[in-house]
C-alpha cells in the first residue's frame, strides 16, 4: 500500500479498487433506508439508466471519476466498467455558484474552493443542501501547505446552488451524482476521485485569465502547471495518473 504522505487517492484508486462487497451492499441499503435517498432512487434511477443506454454505456457504472473546473464553472462525470478500460464522459454539469477566486484553499474562512486531487469520503443524506458528497479536504498536500491550525474543512459537492467554498450544483444534478456515486461505491470503488482544476486548459479565454493572475505569482503559476500535468495525462489516456506528493507538499505526476 502506498504511504499516505507520498501519494494521493488517484494512485490509491488504482491499487485499492476492490472492496468488501457485503459491507458496501449494506451501506447502499442503509442509504436507501433514508426517505430522501429512497425517494431519489425511486424518481431518478430509471431515468439515469435510460441516459446510459442512450450513450451506449453499461448501467450502472462500476467506476466513476469527477472532474471540476473552477473558472469555467463545470463539473464532469466520467464512467467505466473496469480498471483496464478508459473512462468515457457521461455528463457535464454546470456549477451554479462560485466563492473566492482561482488558486488553492489554504485556510479556514478564505471562501476558496480547493484545487487539487481528492476523493469522496462522505455520503451525507441529510445535508442542509439537499444531498452532499464530502471531499477529503485537507489532503496530505493541503496539510503541508495550508495553515497548520485552521486549514479549513467540510468541503462538499452539494445541491441547493449556494456556496461559501464548496462545489454547488442543482438539486436534480446532485441527485444523479449521488446515485452514480453510491452505485460505484457499492461495486467496490472505495476511492471515487475528484480532480479540481483552476481552468479548462484547452479554453483560450480561461488560460489567458489564469496567466494574468499568475504572472506576478510564481508559486501559484507552478501549482497550476503541476495540476495541468495530471490533466494532460488524463486527456491523453483517459485513465487516472499516479500522483505523488513531495516533501514540499507539491503534486508530482509519476
Amino acid at each position: 500500500m502506498l504511504n499516505l504522505r507520498t501519494a494521493v487517492p488517484s494512485a490509491l484508486l488504482i491499487l485499492m479498487a476492490a472492496g468488501d462487497g457485503f459491507a458496501q451492499n449494506s451501506f447502499l441499503d442503509y442509504q436507501k433506508s433514508f426517505g430522501r435517498v429512497s425517494d431519489v432512487f425511486r424518481r431518478k434511477e430509471d431515468t439515469l439508466r435510460m441516459q446510459f443506454q442512450a450513450r451506449n454505456l453499461t448501467w450502472p457504472a462500476k467506476n466513476i471519476f469527477i472532474r471540476s473546473f473552477k473558472y469555467d464553472s463545470e463539473l464532469e462525470v466520467w464512467v467505466r466498467q473496469s480498471m483496464s478500460e478508459p473512462f468515457k464522459l457521461f455528463k457535464t454539469y454546470r456549477v451554479c455558484a462560485l466563492a473566492g477566486t482561482l488558486g488553492p484553499k489554504r485556510m479556514e474562512g478564505d471562501f476558496q474552493v480547493p484545487e487539487g486531487f481528492y476523493y469522496i469520503n462522505e455520503f451525507k443524506h441529510n445535508s442542509t443542501y439537499h444531498l452532499s458528497l464530502g471531499l477529503n479536504y485537507p489532503n496530505v498536500s493541503d496539510r503541508i501547505l495550508s495553515d497548520t491550525l485552521q486549514p479549513g474543512r467540510d468541503i462538499y459537492i452539494h445541491g441547493s446552488c449556494v456556496t461559501t467554498g464548496c462545489i454547488p450544483i442543482t438539486d436534480p444534478q446532485i441527485e444523479e451524482l449521488y446515485i452514480l456515486s453510491l452505485h460505484a461505491y457499492n461495486a467496490g470503488q472505495d476511492y471515487i476521485p475528484v480532480h479540481i482544476y483552476p481552468v479548462r486548459y484547452t479554453v483560450h479565454k480561461s488560460v489567458e485569465f489564469l496567466e494574468r493572475l499568475t504572472r506576478e505569482d510564481p508559486s501559484l503559476k507552478s501549482f497550476a502547471l503541476r495540476l495541468k500535468k495530471a490533466y494532460d495525462y488524463f486527456e491523453q489516456y483517459r485513465k487516472l495518473p499516479v500522483i505523488a506528493i513531495n516533501p514540499k507538499g507539491e503534486y508530482v505526476v509519476l
